[in-house]
């Protein structure tokens, strides 16, 4: 009865001791990767990594990790001008199967999901901003843009039309959509301005833009855009996704 209470007593300091160890060593590849995939993306702060999963030990036997949270704060995307960037905020990814370097060197994500928000001011980057002239005497610039309900994006254009002593602005409700890596931001209705329509073309110079988002960390690309009260929220997905080397 004695050598049973020691080797239970025994049995259970090795496995405290494993789930110690363990937890170590999770702690560390999770430094490691985020080390190295700030340094890849050139970020400016280290993002947040959680490996999921015990034990940890045994998926670095295997060489992959079953599942990888990441989070980075703030990402900066080339606007498609040069030396032009646009903010992309909250960048989550949950990666799957990641197959790994011994050294945390190389890391590949077979697939990943996620979501990240764009700020109205910077999506603005891409919308006219500056006055221009619809027809004579008609100008037109977008002013700002908001949510519109319903997934849908509010963009507000100022109307002016000096010899009339008109200066307004309207809101120009639009849908957004994704596609070949750009988020397209189509007015859904355009307004009637002094008792007329202007030409369908002629008014979307104005209303209707786009902004690409092509060139996301470890080639993650956006699948879906929908307007929310905090910005447009972007879903992402990938697959042979390179996190570090």
């Amino acid at each position: 009865m004695r050598a049973l209470r020691i080797l239970l007593i025994l049995v259970v300091v090795l496995g405290g001791l494993f789930v110690i160890a363990d937890r170590v060593a999770v702690h560390f590849a999770e430094g490691e990767v985020a080390d190295r995939v700030r340094a890849r993306e050139n970020l400016a702060s280290t993002p947040d990594v959680d490996i999921k999963g015990f034990p940890f030990l045994t998926q670095v036997a295997g060489g992959s990790l079953d599942d990888v949270e990441l989070g980075i704060k703030s990402y900066p995307v080339p606007t498609g001008t040069e030396g032009r960037t646009i903010r992309i905020d909250d960048l989550k990814a949950d990666l799957k199967d990641v197959k790994f370097s011994g050294d945390y060197s190389s890391a590949i994500a077979k697939n990943g999901t996620g979501s990240a928000t764009i700020a109205y001011d910077q999506l603005m980057q891409a919308a006219k901003t500056e006055p221009t002239e619809l027809a004579p005497g008609i100008t037109a610039q977008i002013t700002g843009l908001g949510d519109g309900g319903d997934g849908k994006i509010k963009v507000s254009v100022k109307l002016g039309i000096p010899a009339l002593g008109i200066q307004r602005t309207i809101p120009v409700l639009s849908s957004l959509d994704v596609k070949g890596g750009k988020v397209s931001v189509h007015a859904d209705a355009l307004p009637v301005i002094a008792g007329a329509n202007l030409a369908d073309g002629t008014f979307r110079q104005i209303t209707d833009f786009q902004q690409a988002l092509d060139q996301l960390p470890g080639g993650i690309a956006v699948s879906s855009v929908r307007a929310t009260a905090d910005g447009v929220r972007i879903g992402v997905t990938g697959s042979d996704l390179k996190l570090a080397g």
